[in-house]
């Protein structure tokens, strides 16, 4: 049973990443000039800090936001340096935001290793985080556009009050989904969307073509957050981080906000009650967790999601035909078929 578990996992993965193979195809040099220009983009002679960069190139993700930026930027005529640049600096941005908010939210591992704050400490995660949003910073000027200067640091803006705002919901338990979509977008969504436009600028694309793909890239956002809150409620899920993680930390997300507006008033209002106590105890991490499940909350999720994808797509449906565009759209399936 085990090994045939194994094999299972093993077929899953290679068939994950053929798929990715598949959809980088379009833009496979420039990517790997993105990977070799990222990697570049921090370095440092002090000793404690470079030890955190080392740590950080090797625990780095699926580089989706990059890969987003390169797609639309072919689709919409040609991948520039400053489509490099652009796609280096953002994936700083979001390097920044994680290692921040994993001292925020006191997380120990991202992505199955331990966090920055975790080998070091919180000082010296702050201060590496500083670090590598300064680096973003130094390239937006570098590209020399002041639309992209002014995306960038309204980006900041917005993934700072998104966080406050997710901050201020958990603690004063507000259960409201239209909280929630808010939250959301400003830590997620207008992140992609950041990309998507960029990418569309950095090709030179006229003004109603950029709004269409920041479009794109915002609904892509929303199904790509909503696909992360869903993995919260599967404890055998491959993600990378523990498991309930989110409701532990007195985050509602989408999946138990539904159930809790479905459910019998008395469940309700003890689920209330634990959740003002914050009386995260395993047994009660696994109640939540049943009672999203048992009232469709994963359910009316995925649809939710799937509706945003949908829509993504929708806005690249008369757009020309091009293998870039067809990674995208190959991209938007990815994102909510993953399974990490």
């Amino acid at each position: 049973m085990c090994l045939l578990i194994s094999f299972c996992y093993f077929c899953t993965s290679f068939c994950t990443m053929d798929r990715r193979i598949k959809i980088e195809e379009p833009v496979k040099n420039e990517l790997e000039r993105f990977n070799r220009e990222f990697a570049d983009a921090l370095k440092s002679d002090t000793r404690t800090l470079q030890s955190a960069i080392d740590h950080l190139q090797h625990s780095s993700g699926k580089h989706i936001r990059p890969l987003l930026l390169l797609l639309t930027a072919r689709a919409c005529g040609a991948i520039t340096d400053n489509s490099i640049d652009s796609a280096v600096l953002l994936e700083l941005l979001h390097t920044a935001t994680l290692i921040h908010d994993d001292v925020i939210d006191e997380t120990k591992q991202r992505r199955g290793v331990p966090s920055v704050n975790a080998l070091f400490d919180n000082k010296i995660a702050v201060l590496v985080g500083d670090y590598v949003l300064s680096t973003a910073l130094i390239r937006s000027i570098a590209t020399q556009d002041l639309r992209i200067i002014g995306i960038v640091s309204n980006l900041g803006c917005d993934l700072s009050d998104g966080e406050i705002k997710q901050l201020e919901t958990a603690r004063e338990v507000i259960l409201d989904e239209e909280r929630y979509m808010q939250v959301i977008r400003k830590k997620t969504a207008v992140l992609l969307s950041a990309c998507t436009e960029i990418g569309a600028i950095t090709a030179g694309a006229d003004a109603e073509t950029v709004n269409r793909f920041r479009a794109f890239g915002e609904n892509l956002g929303y199904a790509f957050q909503i696909k992360d809150d869903i993995f919260d409620y599967f404890r055998e899920a491959n993600i990378g981080k523990p498991t309930g993680n989110d409701i532990r930390e007195g985050k509602v997300t989408l999946p138990l906000l539904f159930a809790l507006e479905h459910c019998p008033g008395r469940v309700r209002a003890a689920c209330c009650e634990t959740l003002r106590n914050k009386d995260f105890t395993e047994e009660n991490i696994d109640s939540l967790i049943r009672l999203a499940k048992e009232h469709k909350g994963i359910e009316y999720a995925e649809e939710k999601m799937r509706a945003y994808r949908d829509r993504a797509v929708g806005l690249l449906g008369d757009f020309p035909d091009s293998p870039a565009k067809t990674g995208l759209l190959e991209l938007a399936d990815y994102i909510i078929e993953r399974k990490k």
